[in-house]
């Protein structure tokens, strides 16, 4: 970890109580401004003693729910609403959230591939360096909001890598269980040193991340999903809130609820109906080895077996050759699924895993 400081500004004081908006400036010498900066925004919302969460969207640019959520939650939670802190990020990577692309157009930079960062690096690099540093460090609790992106779209789904201490992770289990997505992929920490759970793990911070839906839309029911998984994170942790979300018409109920009102649904405040699933290795993924059209024998949320064809792509250049057959190599339930027909070789078309017992 570099012991380097941040050459990005926060407006805001982290530290203090009360509610406080402004911007992270990441310092951009460009033709057009000599001495500019890229302006990420934030806000800190704090009362008194507490757990601080940090609540993040926006790491890949074109995933959209996640920051539509913050933007919500931004407006509408009042310090005395909590206890602790709540600090949200609903654009992390501001120029590739301002875009619309998974990457910056700046460095094609990846931040969920780019921590801990640099300070001397790259913009995202950057980016990575001083959330790792300034905000994952401060957290007791990360939860980084994804979802398909303008590729994919997954059934909504917490995703957990596996602690090594017991009790934590049956901690960790409860916690995922509190947000009540339908499903629960369960990961291995190793070779994952890069992503934004690595870094909450280097800090001693719990981090979950959330697959909401994704295809580059925003989808109203996952939406609302988001918001109920929220609420229960939230009040699960220690923040506590009663607050009405009258300004949002998205959603039916309170964007927050009281823990006290949890426990009267489960004696540990968890919805218990998410589904644990695994994925095991490389053959999870199913990818296309051909360019051409893509489509798909089966739908999201199906059981495939080992063998079972998963898709044709067709070559409309060459109309008069037969399309390729992909297979998929490992059984298991298909939680994520391409959305664009156009592929390439390498593209990813499925993703499945396994059912296991936690």
């Amino acid at each position: 970890m570099s012991t380097l400081h941040s050459p990005i500004f926060c407006e805001i004081d982290l530290d203090a109580d009360g509610k406080h908006h402004g911007f992270l400036r990441l310092p951009h010498s460009v033709h057009r401004s000599a001495y500019g900066w890229i302006p990420i925004p934030i806000t800190s919302i704090k009362n008194g003693d507490g757990p601080t969460v940090l609540l993040m969207a926006g790491n890949h640019g074109d995933e959209y729910e996640g920051q539509v959520a913050l933007c919500n939650l931004s407006q509408q939670i009042c310090p005395e609403d909590i206890n602790g802190q709540v600090i949200l990020l609903p654009m992390a990577n501001f120029p590739a959230a301002r875009s619309g692309m998974r990457t910056s157009p700046i460095d094609d930079g990846n931040l969920n591939r780019s921590f801990p960062g640099n300070p001397l690096g790259t913009p995202t690099q950057v980016i990575a360096h001083f959330i790792e540093t300034e905000l994952i460090k401060r957290a007791d609790y990360l939860l980084d909001i994804h979802s398909g992106g303008s590729s994919l779209i997954y059934i909504p789904s917490a995703l957990l890598t596996i602690d090594a201490d017991p009790d934590q992770h049956q901690a960790n289990l409860a916690l995922v269980r509190s947000i009540g997505f339908p499903q629960t992929l369960l990961f291995s920490q190793s070779g994952m040193e890069c992503y934004s759970s690595s870094a909450a793990h280097r800090n001693d911070c719990v981090a979950i991340t959330l697959e909401v839906a994704g295809a580059g839309t925003i989808d109203r029911s996952a939406l609302q999903q988001l918001y109920r998984g929220l609420e229960s994170y939230l009040a699960h942790v220690g923040v506590n809130s009663a607050l009405l979300d009258e300004a949002n018409p998205m959603a039916a109920e309170p964007v927050f609820i009281s823990r006290t009102d949890i426990d009267e649904k489960n004696e540990d405040g968890g919805n218990h109906n998410t589904e644990f699933l695994t994925i095991t290795g490389e053959e999870c993924y199913c990818y296309s080895y051909g360019s051409g059209l893509f489509e798909p024998l089966v739908n999201l949320g199906d059981q495939v077996v080992q063998g079972q064809s998963a898709a044709l792509i067709h070559e409309p250049e060459t109309p008069w050759k037969k399309p390729e057959q992909v297979s998929f190599k490992a059984a298991g339930k298909v939680v994520s699924k391409r959305v664009p027909a156009r592929v390439e070789r390498g593209d990813c078309l499925f993703e499945i895993a396994e059912k296991t017992e936690c």
